[in-house]
């Protein structure tokens, strides 16, 4: 069997949003269409460059704007399309109320990392770590099966990302992701490469 690598890239990074908002838009929905900064296109830009993202067999995208906006230098550089599947999508924050109060007395500020530590945990209308990875790990399964022996790059974002890598990491006392003893840090944008023979993986390592 030959191996599959399955490259995981999160999301480069998004432009802050502070002005006046005069619109209907749910949480949600303003979630979903946050956009990348000057700086994030840049940085995406660099990304595509990469060796190990040169000669893509194919690209899988969350639908999230941002996603979309990194995923499109790769596709660029390796001429080939993006497909777009919601369960690379981030994970639904769902009840702002009931996030604040989980984050209270939390020192990391940083939701995506009091739920490794909480998996069980969702809001009204949100998910779970635990739920996260399920989709998320459905996802790859089925497209290890799909692409064996090819190079497939996969553009989501950082909740859903260390959801899924709890398949084959420790959570540390920082509340990190640890594989083989190194922490990983999972930034925008990030680079990670797994290698798999069908659906074992063999090794994890952090490119960016």
């Amino acid at each position: 069997m030959s191996e599959t690598i399955v490259y995981l890239i999160r999301h480069a990074e998004t432009i802050a949003e502070t002005g006046n908002r005069n619109t209907s838009e749910t949480m949600q929905e303003i979630n979903e269409k946050e956009i990348l900064s000057v700086e994030g296109e840049e940085a995406s830009k660099r990304l595509s460059k990469n060796g190990e993202l040169q000669n893509i067999d194919s690209l899988w995208c969350s639908s999230y704007v941002r996603a979309k906006q990194t995923a499109k230098y790769i596709i660029f550089e390796n001429n080939i399309e993006y497909n777009l599947d919601n369960r690379l999508c981030e994970r639904k924050l769902g009840n702002i109320d009931d996030l604040a109060k989980f984050m209270k007395d939390k020192s990391s500020r940083d939701p995506s990392r009091e739920q490794l530590a909480f998996p069980e945990f969702k809001t009204r209308d949100g998910e779970s770590a635990i739920d996260t990875n399920k989709r998320m790990t459905e996802f790859i399964s089925e497209i290890l099966l799909k692409y064996e022996g090819k190079r497939i790059a996969i553009v989501s974002h950082c909740g859903a990302i260390k959801f899924f890598l709890l398949n084959y990491c420790n959570v540390n006392d920082n509340l990190n992701l640890e594989y083989d003893g190194k922490e990983l840090e999972i930034t925008s944008p990030c680079l990670l490469k797994l290698s798999f023979r069908e659906n074992e993986l063999l090794s994890l390592e952090q490119i960016i």
